[in-house]
């Protein structure tokens, strides 16, 4: 610990829960204040945006008070994980209510707000409180006791600005080149879209259009669930195929979601071949992937179609098709359903597809492919610059409250 600072509990510099008679004090039952439910609270952002305002007597029975420069916390999984807090300001009539998810932290003269939201906003004291938490399944919240008695290191007030001052540059600097690299990750998805858009639309000498169903040599669904049942499925064994498994068109296997030996030959007609196409047939429409010799033998699972397609039509250059924002559009529009969007034999039997000549498909795919491979480059560069502001982040948390900034 740094020369000056001590080490204290939450509860000790913090008024957690003010009463709610304070807001009664202050303002008449009809007056009005801000509300802030739960999906309004910020993630990363240092103020809460109470947008809404309600009369006070609509709220002060069941919702949680706090007033400006007051702290919030979420309580409850996910949100707590997830990291929903933020510093009160800016509140109509300064007084605010909302969730009772919410813990409410007044620090006292010895604490500055901004040092404690910091504090707060470290992944240590996430993962700790998690840990930490009791309850049922999806209502598991982190206790009082925990709160209350978790330390925080407080140096004398003007250091702890100092410190404050640092982050809050540091952290303006990390969120704009966050916020660009999140927006050059766009554009290089958005300039490969465009490609293949331009690919599909302006077509050359040979393009037909042709039904799907006069492209495939076959079109099946995976087999109904009165075929399958999740006495069948196996911690190890040979992966089935639904939406989720098709992630941007390649297929990722789940352990939740296989079957033995016995299961996949008494299902024969469902396994799949190289160079069947496997479609999602509900959720996310657009999802499909060619089958590659590692998942021939694999099954299609009760929720995607699997198509074998002629010789006229090159399976790459489907699924480049099939899968473009451009058909996804189609797709959504040709689709069935209220709750969730859904294909049927139908809908895809009749669906239109360009056709160019087989070999055009190929040269087409190559281009397409060097693309493909240009743009995955730049996401993982992206990517990782986001990674590494995140980390960059996290170090500055440490050293700050290690007394080394």
């Amino acid at each position: 610990m740094k020369a000056g600072w001590q080490t204290k509990t939450l509860g000790e510099v913090c008024q957690i829960k003010p009463p709610k008679s304070e807001a009664r004090d202050r303002l008449a039952a009809d007056g009005l204040v801000s509300f802030l439910p739960m999906e309004n609270m910020g993630i990363g952002e240092k103020f809460v945006r109470a947008t809404q305002a309600k009369p006070l007597s609509a709220v002060v029975g069941s919702y949680t008070y706090f007033a400006d420069g007051d702290v919030l916390l979420a309580k409850i999984t996910p949100c707590f994980e997830n990291g929903k807090l933020g510093i009160a300001e800016g509140l109509t009539n300064g007084i605010g209510f909302g969730s009772s998810e919410y813990i409410v932290f007044r620090p006292n003269k010895t604490l500055s707000k901004e040092w404690l939201y910091y504090y707060l906003s470290r992944e240590t004291f996430r993962v700790e409180g998690a840990a930490r938490m009791s309850g049922a399944v999806g209502h598991k919240r982190v206790s009082k006791e925990f709160i209350e008695s978790y330390p925080i290191p407080v140096p004398p007030l003007p250091e702890q600005q100092r410190i404050v001052d640092i982050l809050d540059e540091a952290f303006d600097g990390i969120a704009t080149a966050k916020a660009n690299a999140a927006k050059n990750l766009q554009n290089a998805r958005a300039l490969f879209e465009s490609h293949l858009q331009s690919v599909f639309t302006q077509r050359g000498e040979g393009w037909v259009e042709k039904r799907l169903g006069d492209v495939a040599e076959s079109m099946s669904t995976g087999p109904f669930g009165t075929m399958l049942h999740k006495s069948d499925y196996v911690s190890d064994g040979i992966p089935l195929v639904n939406p989720m498994n098709i992630v941007e068109s390649k297929i990722v296997p789940s352990s939740k979601m296989m079957v033995n030996e016995e299961t996949r030959d008494r299902l024969s007609s469902y396994v799949l071949k190289t160079r069947d196409i496997v479609i999602g047939r509900r959720g996310e429409l657009g999802r499909c992937a060619l089958v590659t010799e590692r998942e021939a033998g694999w099954l299609c699972g009760t929720g995607s179609f699997f198509v074998r397609l002629k010789n006229l039509m090159d399976g790459k250059f489907f699924v480049a098709f099939f899968g473009s924002e451009q058909f996804k559009a189609r797709l959504e529009a040709n689709s069935v359903g209220t709750t969730m969007s859904s294909l049927n034999h139908g809908i895809l039997n009749e669906l239109l597809i360009p056709v160019p000549p087989i070999k055009v498909q190929r040269v087409i795919m190559e281009r397409v492919n060097k693309l493909l491979s240009e743009t995955q480059r730049l996401e993982s560069l992206y990517q990782q610059k986001l990674t590494a502001l995140d980390a960059l982040k996290k170090s500055l948390l440490h050293q700050a409250f290690n007394g080394q900034l």
